[in-house]
């Protein structure tokens, strides 16, 4: 109940533009710290194992394919 809302307090005290610029820098930076983590756990579980080695075989495929030749030949006859 200690806290009042900017509306309430009639909007007298404002953030100057370094306050929100800082503000806003360490919300980014709390925000880049939780994705690093939730990436970790998903490439530490069963789901990210397994999609990092279908990006791997998809890779290895895209690789191996055509070499050159063209995708779709043509026959006569």
């Amino acid at each position: 109940m200690g806290l009042l809302c900017g509306c309430f307090t009639g909007g007298t005290k404002r953030m100057t533009k370094e306050e929100e610029r800082l503000a806003s820098e360490e919300a980014r930076q709390r925000a880049a710290e939780a994705a690093q983590k939730r990436q970790e756990q998903f490439d530490k579980s069963a789901a990210g194992r397994a999609a990092r080695a279908q990006l791997q075989g998809m890779a290895k495929q895209a690789a191996n394919s055509n070499k050159g030749e063209p995708v779709l030949k043509w026959q006569m006859g």
